[in-house]
């Protein structure tokens, strides 16, 4: 049995339609598997992890604040461009 209440709209969608097709057993089987391939391949990336801890000192010490909508941060010949949304 797979709980419903920590699945988002979209796996929940894709579980009625499974159990539309299939049948309820088969089809909580075959999201089962599916949804454990989704939790291994969205490790995430590690240089958003490494920029977020970066930034939160300063955002706890007040010395950053970020705008609602956030920031464009890339690179460009040899520095950093960070550019308001």
């Amino acid at each position: 049995m797979i709980d419903e209440s920590i699945l988002s709209k979209g796996q929940l969608r894709k579980l009625t339609a499974l159990r539309k097709s299939l049948g309820s057993t088969i089809a909580d089987q075959a999201f089962a598997k599916w949804l454990a391939q989704q939790v291994q391949a969205s490790k995430g990336d590690q240089n958003v992890q490494v920029i977020a801890d970066a930034l939160w000192d300063l955002i706890q010490e007040g010395r950053l604040s970020i705008q609602r909508g956030g920031y464009i941060v890339r690179r460009g010949r040899g520095r950093v461009i960070v550019k308001p949304t």
